[in-house]
This record gives structure tokens, sequence and C-alpha cells, in this order.
């Protein structure tokens, strides 16, 4: 894991190059998508009231499907876009970063809306999307001062402060390049097996989407009563 973030992290400044579009801005964008919906995919609140209904009013086993579908889509999209060697990388990797930013994103809104939370709230937004980063990776921010707080404190806080919004799109930015570059070029480079590599990449982005769900499932506490 660590020599996947080390080699991540060396060529993620290089994405950029590869794919100029990409850049913090895509990560509210997916927010926003994956909150409205987008294609055939309906919005945050939508699936996860869809889920409520299917668990006949369980908020806690709504959470729990509202994981499992996501861990599903998630993996079968790491699958598609890991399939293919060198000469696709310049395509795949902007196309499987955005992908799981949207899954994600649509997962932590999911949960957030059934424990309570206004996904339209900027504060909860923010809260969403620093819910990507991980328990770790939250808690070194908040001890180096990065973040002022976990997500559940965020989404709760007094007032939205937005002078935090380009910090934490950027930080998300940067940790989702920082996976999917270092997942896309220890399968592609370091094995040089397409079709392992969409297995690998099935692998890596089902399990980051099943801890980030378990995160939030942990972090957004009930909020109020239905």
């Amino acid at each position: 894991m660590g020599v996947r973030h080390t080699v991540g992290a060396a060529l993620a400044p290089r994405i950029s190059e590869m794919a100029p579009g990409l850049t913090s801005a895509f990560v509210r964008e997916a927010l926003h998508r994956a909150i409205v919906g987008v294609g055939p995919l309906s919005g945050a609140v939508e699936g996860a009231e869809k889920q409520l209904k299917e668990q006949r009013g369980d908020v806690d086993r709504a959470v729990h499907e509202v994981i499992e579908f996501h861990v599903r889509l998630a993996g079968a999209q790491g699958f598609l876009t890991n399939i293919g060697g060198l000469v696709t990388a310049a395509v795949a990797i902007p196309t499987n970063i955005t992908g799981l930013a949207l899954i994600q994103c649509r997962m932590i809104a999911g949960i957030a809306h059934l424990r309570g939370y206004d996904v339209h709230d900027g504060r909860v937004r923010n809260a969403i999307l620093v819910a990507l980063l991980g328990e770790d990776e939250i808690e070194q921010m908040i001890k180096k001062k990065k973040l002022p707080a976990p997500p559940m404190a965020m989404a709760t806080a007094p007032a939205h402060d937005t002078t935090l919004d380009p910090l934490i799109s950027s930080t998300v930015a940067t940790n989702l390049i920082t996976k999917v570059a270092g997942k896309r070029l220890a399968t592609t480079v370091g094995r040089r097996v397409p079709v392992v590599g969409g297995f690998i990449g099935l692998g890596a982005d089902g399990f980051g989407t099943w801890r980030a769900g378990r995160y939030a499932d942990r972090e957004f506490r009930p909020r109020a009563a239905r």
C-alpha cells in the first residue's frame, strides 16, 4: 500500500498534462451530479429513499444496502476503466477518477440523507467530500491543522465556512488522483497483463468504496428522528 501511494504521489502531478480539464473543480462537479443524478443514475436522495422503502423504514439496513450497491458499482467501473495497457492510460485514469468520485459522493450523500442531514447545505457538502479522504487521512490533517474538524462536526457547524471550500476540493482531488494513479501504474506497468489490471481495479475500487462507506456510516450519526 505504501509503495502504491508513493508511486501515485509521484505520478499525480502528471495527470494534469494527460487530462488538462481534470482540476480540483471536478470534485465539486462530481458531488453536484451525485446529488442531482446523472444519466440512468438517480440522485443520492432518491436512491437512498428507494433503499429505505425497500427496507421498510429501517435506516440502518438502508444504509447497509446503499453501501453494498455502491461497492458493486465502484467495482464494475474499476474493472472497466482498468482494462487496457499503457496506451489507454491517458483516458482511463481521468475516467476512473471522476467515476470513483461520483460513486463515492453519491454513496456518502445517501448515507448522510438517511441520517437526517440536508445534502444541499454547504456544510454537509463539505463534510461529504472530506469523508472521501478516510479516517486516517482526516486525523492526520486535523493534527497538522489543515482541517478544522472531522465530517460530523463540519456538517453540524454553526455556519458554512466558505474559505474551506477550495482547500477541501483541492485536497480531495489530490487524494483521489494519488490513489487511482498509483493503482493504475501498478496494474499496467508492474504486471503488464491488461485483464489482470481490470480485476485489480475492481478489487481496489470496491474495497476503497466499502471503507469510505463504513467510515461515513460511523461518522454521520443520526441527527433527528425520521
